[in-house]
């Protein structure tokens, strides 16, 4: 471990984690969504006026994959546990 991590692990943080219900935990992959589709989206196209729709179309369509993934890989788990 680091000089740094010993530290703040003797001072008594980032021992234990924070508790979040699970809409938190949904809630918090939101603004990731969001912070990705907004660079990549401003590394490939070339007019910054496009930039805003094309990353609202983006992030939804990544916000609406990763829960389509997430309920389809539990309703396989439910079938087949």
């Amino acid at each position: 471990m680091t000089s740094l991590a010993i530290s703040l692990s003797q001072a008594g943080l980032f021992i234990t984690g924070v508790a979040l219900s699970s809409t938190q935990r949904f809630l918090m992959m939101l603004p990731l969504c969001l912070a990705v589709a907004i660079v990549y989206k401003t590394t490939r196209l070339e007019r910054l006026k496009e930039v805003p729709l094309a990353t609202a179309v983006l992030w939804v369509t990544i916000v609406v994959s990763m829960y389509s993934v997430g309920v389809g890989l539990w309703a396989m788990f439910n079938f087949f546990a």
